[in-house]
């Protein structure tokens, strides 16, 4: 990884492009959008005028946030999603492409923890890996052959979270893998989730160098960190760009409603960085929400 180079970022050092590349035909995927930082991108993103998918795990809920969009004169589409659940994804991807011709821009935002803020429990860790780091790469590969990859990019943005940086490894061999990343591979990554589960098994997990903090959630976003190193790299040049977002302290049901910033404030910037015009758009970039927001040059 290249040393770490950041710049001030903010919504309004990145304002929305006057002239507006997407139209109403272009199509955008939110997991977890019935609720905070996800329903706020599917707020902001219906406003200005894009085609919006909602998709929520828990169906009643992912109703009742679009016809709360709906009162408000937006437009969009609705499906039941859950990332954990293959046959979900899976039935989910034959409805898009039963529905619609192409996908432009997917925000793989739903995730789960079962940790209050101060706990540090990993009890649920399975649960944890398999929505936030393989909900989303399960659900890019099933979604893979619907990526339009139009001279506009399809777009791919992650929500992840600096607990998942490699700062906060302190297995130094695990972190030199990660770092190598002209060698860095899928079913590497893979190996560090199952070697991390079966530290968790073995009650060993606290003395194996693995993040401090929240450990099953920074494991399962470190993942998906380097899951979004290897897609960038390897679609690189071939209209598809991938990058993380880390949103900062929010104020969502995960934090028991405490932060410092409101789900539309980051999703505000979220949408703004989703939206960058295809010239200006990087890709393999970690975006790290404080006040005012950083840009981290590389994952």
């Amino acid at each position: 990884m290249a040393s770490r180079h950041e710049s001030q970022l903010s919504s309004s050092s990145f304002p929305l492009p006057k002239t507006r590349w997407w139209s109403k035909e272009t199509v955008v995927i939110v997991t977890g959008g019935n609720k905070g930082i996800g329903f706020a991108f599917v707020k902001r993103m219906a406003e200005l005028g894009l085609t919006v998918i909602l998709t929520a795990r828990d169906n009643a809920r992912g109703m009742e946030a679009v016809e709360s969009l709906k009162k408000l004169g937006l437009h969009l589409y609705y499906h039941q999603l859950d990332v954990s659940d293959i046959s979900s994804i899976k039935q989910f991807t034959s409805w898009f492409t039963n529905n619609f011709t192409a996908l432009d821009i997917l925000v793989n935002n739903a995730a789960v923890s079962f940790n209050d803020i101060e706990e540090n429990s990993v009890e649920h860790a399975e649960t944890v890996i398999c929505t936030n780091f393989y909900g989303p790469k399960r659900l890019i590969q099933q979604l893979w052959p619907t990526f339009r990859c139009s001279s506009t990019v399809t777009r791919i943005l992650n929500i992840s979270s600096r607990l998942g940086l490699l700062s906060k490894l302190r297995n130094e061999e695990l972190k030199s893998m990660l770092l190598d990343e002209e060698n860095l591979s899928e079913k590497q990554i893979e190996g560090l989730v199952k070697l991390f589960l079966e530290d968790v098994k073995n009650g060993t997990w606290k003395s194996k160098g693995w993040p401090k903090l929240w450990t099953d959630y920074a494991v399962s976003k470190l993942a998906l960190n380097a899951y979004s190193k290897v897609l960038a790299r390897k679609y690189k040049g071939k209209g598809i760009s991938v990058n993380c977002y880390c949103p900062g302290f929010t104020q969502t049901s995960m934090t028991g409603g405490k932060g410092k910033y409101t789900p539309q404030d980051t999703a505000e910037i979220g949408v703004t960085l989703t939206l960058l015009p295809p010239q200006h758009l990087p890709t393999g970039m970690f975006y790290l929400g404080s006040n005012p927001p950083n840009i981290y040059s590389k994952l």
